[in-house]
C-alpha cells in the first residue's frame, strides 16, 4: 500500500481555486518571462506582444490593402513610437479577465474528469470542455475587447473624431455615459464565437497534440514536449479564429447607438466586398501575438501544475 500512495496522491484534482489561480498566473507568465529571456528585466513582455495587437487591429479596419510595413511606418511616421502601446491597459484587464475565466473554467473541468471517469477525454470531450470555457470566458472579458480595439485603432481616425480614452477605465466610462452600457458587449457573439474556435484549437487540440506527439515520437514529458505542442496549436488557433477576429474587430470600433449588424451579416460582407481572403488580415501580426503567448502560457500552466502536485499535496 505504501508503494501506490505517492503515484495515487499526484492524481489527485487540484483544488478548484487553485486551477484559476494557475490559469491567471500562466496567462500573465509572457508578461514576466519574456523580458529575462531578452534580459530586459524591466520590461513587460506586454511591451514586446501589445504592438502586434495594435497593427493586427489597424490591419483589420482598414477596408483597403495594406501590408504590415505600411500599417508600422504609418503608425511610426504619423503618430510616433508610443502609440504602438496604445491601449495596453485594455490588454491588460482583457488579460485578466478572459484569460483568467477560460482556462481556469478548463483547467476545473479537467480536474472533474479526473475525479469522475477513468482514462483521458476524448477529442469531443476536450472540445465541449475548450468551448464553454472559451464562450464564458470571452463575454466576461468582451467589454475589455471594445475597449482595446477602440483604443487602439483610434489614431488613424482625423483629430476630430478620435474618442482620446485615457484609459481601460475611462473608456468603460464613457462607452456606458455616451453609448449605453450594453455597447460594452457589442460583437460579444462574434467574440464568443472567436472564443469557441480559439479554444477548441488552442486548448483542445494542445492537449491532443501533446498526447499524439508523446506516444507517437516517444517525446518524454517536459517543456520539450509542451513547446511542440503548443506552436502547433498556436498556428492553427491563428488560422481557424481569424474570420471571427476580424469580424468583431469590425463590429467593436462602429460608432453610434445604433443597432449593429449581426455577425454572420458583418462576416458575408466583408468576404463580398474586400474578397474571402481579406478574413484573414492581421494574419502574421496575430500569430506573432498568440504563438509566444500560447507557447509560455502552457508551459508555465504546466510547471506550475506540477509543482503544486510535487510540493503542496
Amino acid at each position: 500500500m505504501s508503494d501506490k500512495e505517492p503515484q495515487e496522491k499526484k492524481k489527485e484534482p487540484l483544488p478548484p481555486v487553485f486551477t484559476f489561480i494557475n490559469a491567471g498566473l500562466s496567462g500573465y507568465s509572457y508578461v514576466i518571462l519574456l523580458p529575462l529571456l531578452r534580459k530586459f528585466a524591466r520590461m513587460a513582455a506586454t511591451c514586446v506582444v501589445h504592438p502586434m495587437d495594435v497593427i493586427k487591429n489597424r490591419i483589420q479596419i482598414q477596408k483597403e490593402k495594406t501590408s504590415v510595413g505600411k500599417v508600422v511606418a504609418s503608425i511610426y511616421k504619423n503618430e510616433g513610437i508610443l502609440k504602438f502601446y496604445s491601449g495596453l491597459s485594455a490588454g491588460l484587464v482583457r488579460q485578466a479577465t478572459y484569460t483568467t475565466v477560460r482556462l481556469g473554467i478548463y483547467n476545473q473541468l479537467h480536474e472533474y474528469w479526473k475525479e469522475k471517469y477513468v482514462g483521458k477525454p476524448n477529442f469531443g470531450v476536450l472540445s465541449l470542455m475548450a468551448a464553454t470555457a472559451g464562450a464564458i470566458g470571452a463575454f466576461v472579458g468582451t467589454p475589455a475587447e471594445v475597449a482595446l480595439v477602440r483604443m487602439t485603432a483610434d489614431g488613424r481616425l482625423p483629430k476630430e473624431q478620435r474618442r482620446n480614452y485615457k484609459n481601460v477605465f475611462n473608456a468603460f466610462a464613457r462607452i456606458s455615459r455616451e453609448e449605453g452600457i450594453t455597447t460594452l458587449w457589442r460583437g460579444s457573439v462574434a467574440t464568443m464565437g472567436r472564443a469557441v474556435v480559439v479554444n477548441v484549437s488552442q486548448l483542445a487540440t494542445y492537449s491532443q497534440a501533446k498526447f499524439l506527439i508523446s506516444t507517437k515520437l516517444n517525446i518524454p514529458e517536459g517543456v520539450g514536449l509542451h513547446f511542440s505542442a503548443s506552436m502547433l496549436s498556436g498556428f492553427l488557433t491563428t488560422f481557424n479564429s481569424m474570420p471571427f477576429d476580424i469580424t468583431k474587430t469590425r463590429l467593436q470600433n462602429l460608432k453610434g447607438v445604433e443597432k449593429p449588424p449581426g455577425m454572420i451579416t458583418m462576416l458575408l460582407s466583408i468576404a463580398k466586398t474586400e474578397g474571402v481572403k481579406a478574413l484573414w488580415k492581421g494574419f502574421w501580426p496575430t500569430y506573432c501575438r498568440v504563438g509566444p503567448h500560447t507557447v509560455l502560457t502552457f508551459i508555465i500552466n504546466e510547471q506550475i501544475a506540477k509543482m503544486y502536485r510535487r510540493y503542496a499535496t
